[in-house]
């Protein structure tokens, strides 16, 4: 199978050009566009040199070497053109979130992708998170009763530095609220079921304002009331300080009236004290490889297609990076205005 990556401008890229590497997978990469990038950021044929990949300059050179499926890593408002550009091509489609900056790109690359028959899928690590199946079926068969409200948060860096295209509405669409917000939104889907409706948030520049470059907000929280009743919660905030143990981490607590059941994506670690470098706490994770699982998932599903088969993209495939691009729009609406909005989504 060969799989091109697009774009080193999201972290992720890096990680999932090494899993994919790894699985026997053929990987091109192609980072031809470095204007979102500050000066000291390693891109293009140098990154990619370094991870020991095949790289070309442009994405008529990708496309020419006949990929089975992309990965998209490249700036979230350069998601839809990229999406577009690959199912014109016939191929296979695995975007970074959030999927869309708004609910019209995402639902133009849905539809660019059913009119090619090509897969669509949303990358949502912490979807494969063994503690997010584990709530799943908790709340299925009935554990914690009829549930009433959730807490989540999903914190982290500032993302100064390198990458720090982040911070810059042109290129991410907005700050922490879009960043953040989509990962917890996912799980609450994947777990409940429930569909949005209606959508409340604040949001502030407060912390990291003496940062150079911040030009988005970085403290954010974001309420969202569901069509059973059901409401949910999510700091979304950059509020990780830089001498952390590590980038951050992601919690969902679903309250239930006869139960609770709580998921910490990231607690399978162990930490210590690291004396050699910076003096200053580490965490080292094992477990699940949640990345991996994502990929595995996308390469099985391209390889049904290659064989033959016709079945639809996995979970989470575009439709789900819809709804939670629905959700951010709405909090960033909300967030502007001071009022509740409504979640739009089709049907």
């Amino acid at each position: 199978m060969k799989i091109g990556v697009m774009s080193f401008a999201h972290t992720h890229a890096v990680g999932y050009t090494t899993l994919l590497k790894g699985m026997g997978v053929e990987v091109l990469t192609c980072d031809p566009d470095r204007d979102s990038s500050v000066e000291g950021e390693v891109r293009g044929a140098e990154m990619a040199a370094q991870l020991g990949v095949d790289h070309v300059d442009t994405y008529e050179e990708l496309f020419a070497w006949g990929p089975d499926a992309v990965v998209i890593c490249s700036e979230n408002t350069r998601h839809r053109r990229d999406t577009e550009l690959a199912a014109s091509h016939g191929v296979h489609v695995l975007c970074e979130k959030p999927l869309a900056t708004t609910v019209a790109d995402a639902e133009a690359m849905i539809e660019a992708c059913e009119q090619a028959g090509v897969l669509l899928m949303t990358a949502f690590p912490v979807h494969f998170s063994p503690q997010a199946a584990q709530a799943k079926a908790a709340v299925e068969s009935g554990q914690v009763g009829e549930l009433m409200a959730a807490l989540g948060t999903n914190n982290g860096y500032c993302p100064v530095g390198v990458r720090a295209w982040f911070l810059d509405p042109q290129w991410s669409g907005g700050g922490c609220l879009v960043d953040h917000t989509v990962h917890v939104a996912e799980l609450l889907h994947h777990i409940t079921g429930a569909r949005p409706v209606v959508v409340n948030a604040v949001k502030n520049q407060i912390m990291h304002a003496e940062l150079p470059g911040v030009m988005a907000e970085t403290g954010g929280l974001v309420t969202i009331t569901y069509d059973n009743g059901f409401k949910a919660s999510i700091d979304c905030s950059w509020s990780v300080p830089q001498h952390a143990p590590t980038w951050g981490g992601l919690t969902l607590e679903l309250v239930g009236r006869t139960g609770v059941v709580e998921v910490d994506a990231f607690a399978t670690r162990v930490g210590g004290w690291d004396s050699r470098h910076n003096g200053r706490d580490f965490w080292l994770p094992f477990g699940t490889d949640m990345d991996a699982e994502l990929l595995r998932t996308f390469v099985g599903a391209v390889e049904g297609r290659l064989a033959g088969g016709n079945d639809p993209a996995p979970a989470p495939d575009g439709n789900v990076g819809l709804l939670t691009t629905a959700i951010v729009q709405a909090a960033r609406e909300s967030a502007e205005t001071g009022q509740p909005v409504e979640v739009s989504l089709p049907g």
